[in-house]
C-alpha cells in the first residue's frame, strides 16, 4: 500500500474536508481528490460520504483511520525529529482578540521568536478567528468559545475573572457595593454602560451570572477595544465589565473601583484552538505547548 495515499487519507479524515486536507498537506484539492479515489479503488470500498459542507468517514473509513493513524503518526514523528530544533524557524500565524493576544500571548512567545520563530498575528473576535482557522489562514486561534461542528480541536487555556468597575465618584452616587448588593441592578440604572459592542457580551454575561437576570439596557458608549473602555471608565464615563487582569493596575491605583464583589465572580474561558491534525507539525506543536505552559501563570 502506498504510504502517500494513506497519509492523504488521514489528513482528509482529520480535516473533514478535501480542501482543508489539501491545505494541511500543501497539495491541490484535485490532487487530494484523485488520491482518495485511487485508494478507494484499491480497497474496493468508499471511505468518505461526500456532503456540501465537507466529508464524513464511512464505516470502512473509520476502521482504516483507527488502524493506520498510530503508525503514520509514529513515522511522522520519526521523520520530523530532526526538525525539532528547526521548528522555531517556521512561521506561525496566530489569531485572537486584541487585548488578550497582544498583552499575554504575544509576549509569552518572545523566547521562541528569539530562537528564530516567525510570528504573524491577526486580531479578530472568536467567530472570525474560527473562520480563519477553518480556512487555513491561521495556525492557532485564541477563542472564548469551544468550536462546534468543525474539524477543530480546542484546549482550555485559562480563565479570566470579570469585574464590574466604575470611577469612584459613580460608586459614591449609587451608595457603594452594599447598595448594589441590596438592590441589584436597579441601583445601577443611572450609571451609563460602556462596551466594545452593541450586544454588550461581557455585561450580559455578568448580569446573568451575578444578578440572575437578563440585561435590559443599551450602551451609552461603544469603544473600539477593552482598553479604550477602561480609559473611558477611568475618565468617569460610566461602568463596564472588564477582565480583572486588564484593570488590575487601575484598581490598585484607585482610578477605578469594583461596584460589587460577588462570592462567585463570573469567569470567561479562553481556548487554544487548532485545526485537527496540525499538531503533528513541530512548529505549531511547539508554539501550542509553549502557550499552554505560559498560561499556567495567567
Amino acid at each position: 500500500m502506498d504510504l502517500a495515499l494513506l497519509r492523504t487519507f488521514l489528513a482528509v479524515h482529520r480535516a473533514g474536508s478535501f480542501t482543508r486536507g489539501a491545505a494541511l498537506l500543501g497539495l491541490s484539492q484535485p490532487a487530494v481528490t484523485a488520491q482518495i479515489r485511487t485508494l478507494e479503488g484499491r480497497l474496493g470500498r468508499p471511505l468518505f460520504h461526500r456532503g456540501a459542507r465537507g466529508v464524513t468517514p464511512t464505516a470502512a473509513g473509520e476502521e482504516l483511520a483507527r488502524k493506520v493513524a498510530p503508525h503514520l503518526d509514529a513515522l511522522t514523528e520519526i521523520a520530523e525529529t530532526g526538525l525539532a530544533d528547526e521548528s522555531a524557524d517556521r512561521t506561525v500565524h496566530l489569531a485572537g482578540p486584541p487585548e488578550f493576544t497582544g498583552s499575554r500571548a504575544v509576549p509569552a512567545l518572545a523566547p521562541l521568536v528569539e530562537q528564530g520563530l516567525t510570528l504573524r498575528v491577526a486580531y479578530a473576535a472568536t467567530e472570525k478567528s474560527l473562520e480563519s482557522l477553518s480556512a487555513g489562514h491561521c495556525d492557532l486561534a485564541l477563542t472564548t468559545a469551544r468550536p462546534r461542528g468543525r474539524p477543530l480541536d480546542a484546549t482550555p487555556l485559562c480563565d479570566e475573572e470579570l469585574v464590574l468597575v466604575t470611577a469612584p465618584r459613580w460608586l459614591e452616587r449609587v451608595g457603594g457595593p452594599a447598595a448594589v448588593q441590596a438592590s441589584g441592578p436597579r441601583a445601577l440604572d443611572a450609571v451609563p454602560a460602556l462596551s466594545v459592542h452593541e450586544t454588550m457580551p461581557l455585561m450580559t454575561r455578568y448580569w446573568t451570572a451575578v444578578f440572575d437576570t437578563p440585561l435590559d439596557r443599551s450602551a451609552a458608549v461603544i469603544a473600539p477595544g477593552l482598553r479604550a473602555v477602561l480609559e473611558s471608565v477611568t475618565a468617569g464615563a460610566g461602568m463596564a465589565v472588564l477582565p480583572r487582569w486588564l484593570c488590575a493596575a487601575a484598581l490598585d491605583a484607585g482610578e477605578v473601583t469594583a461596584l460589587l464583589d460577588p462570592p462567585l465572580p463570573p469567569l470567561r474561558t479562553y481556548f487554544l484552538t487548532v485545526r485537527t491534525g496540525t499538531l503533528a507539525l513541530p512548529h505549531i506543536a511547539r508554539t501550542h505547548d509553549w502557550l499552554l505552559r505560559a498560561a499556567a501563570g495567567w
